[in-house]
């Protein structure tokens, strides 16, 4: 089993101002099988992504940055 992180923060908070935080780290994991699945863990909860589900999450994440124009300089 490997791991490897490629977002951690500590504590995000609201933009809105609301003192509503949560910690998120995420990243890839071979724990299942030596598959590599994304894996998440927000406030202390870890999922493990089956393969549909982490991509249909990618896509929307991608396609959520590209509206919102994070994929500009």
């Amino acid at each position: 089993m490997a791991t490897t992180m490629f977002f951690e923060e500590q504590e995000i908070k609201d933009a809105a101002r609301s003192g509503n935080k949560i910690t998120l780290e995420f990243g890839r994991s071979s724990y299942l099988g030596g598959e590599n699945l994304v894996y998440l863990v927000v406030d202390g909860k870890t999922l493990i992504l089956d393969e549909r589900s982490g991509r249909n999450i990618y896509e929307a994440m991608k396609a959520l940055g590209g509206y919102l124009g994070y994929d500009k300089p």
